[in-house]
């Protein structure tokens, strides 16, 4: 077994997939946990890497479902958090199911702030510990036609940056993962295969993307923009008045035909 413990959310897939194969790689036994049944594939794939790997099938909209997660880390001292569980939802918001937006935001939000104050209050007792959020450069947008989660997204960035304040004097780091539209299942889940930023090939692998966001947690930095295009995208985003950035995202997120 090793001495380092890393938990990572949303690892069934996509970034935080790669992500539980980097922190593999750097020696840390891992927690990983989805809300699907992939998640055990995802764990399978990292055997005979010398580290202990555990999958955890949990609903992480839930207190439950996070409260399952905690059980299953039990005592061990977490040295690294990534909260990269998220839901998406694309069309227009009068178009879409209560039920679906609520379990995007219970997702994105209520979650993973739950799951943070659990782990942080541990990780402060101690001392020490890395904690990496992603959010998103979505949440400097106002997202029209994902209009739920920008929103999310928004909170997820301002909270990362709030908290890494209040830890500041307590050993324990924040670091908030910008990332923009990645080549995951992300787009087919959220139902946005008929819009523009969905059909795309020029999405960012979500190899780099961890990586990007691996280097900043391990740097310590407060944030990172993942990709050139998007670091672009997120300067502009603070010049640009919120009613054209909103224009600017309906060309990328309305459903075409």
């Amino acid at each position: 077994m090793a001495n380092k413990l890393a938990v990572i959310t949303g690892a069934s897939t996509g970034i935080g997939r790669e992500f539980a194969g980097i922190a593999a790689r750097e020696g840390y036994d891992l927690v990983l946990a989805a809300d699907e049944a992939e998640i055990d594939v995802a764990a399978d794939s990292l055997s005979g890497r010398n580290v202990a790997v555990e999958a955890v099938n949990a609903d992480l909209a839930t207190f439950e479902g996070n409260d399952r997660l905690l059980a299953a880390i039990g005592d061990r001292p977490v040295d690294i958090l990534i909260a990269n569980a998220g839901r998406g939802l694309g069309h227009a918001f009068v178009e879409q199911d209560p039920a679906s937006w609520r379990r995007v935001i219970d997702t994105n939000v209520t979650g993973t702030t739950y799951l943070l104050q659990k782990i942080a209050q541990k990780m402060v007792a101690r001392g020490e510990g890395r904690i990496l959020i992603t959010g998103s450069i979505a949440g400097l947008i106002p997202g029209s036609y994902q209009a739920v989660y920008n929103g999310t997204k928004a909170y997820l960035d301002s909270f990362a940056y709030a908290l890494r304040e209040e830890l500041a004097d307590t050993g324990v780091q924040v670091t908030v993962l910008m990332p923009g539209p990645t080549d995951t299942p992300f787009f087919r889940r959220a139902g946005m295969l008929d819009t523009p930023v969905g059909k795309d090939d020029s999405k960012e692998n979500p190899a780099k993307t961890a990586e990007t966001g691996w280097e900043a947690l391990m740097q310590g930095s407060a944030h990172v923009v993942s990709g050139a295009k998007n670091k672009v995208q997120a300067a502009m985003s603070h010049l640009t008045p919120d009613s054209m950035l909103a224009k600017q995202h309906t060309k990328m997120a309305k459903p075409e035909g």
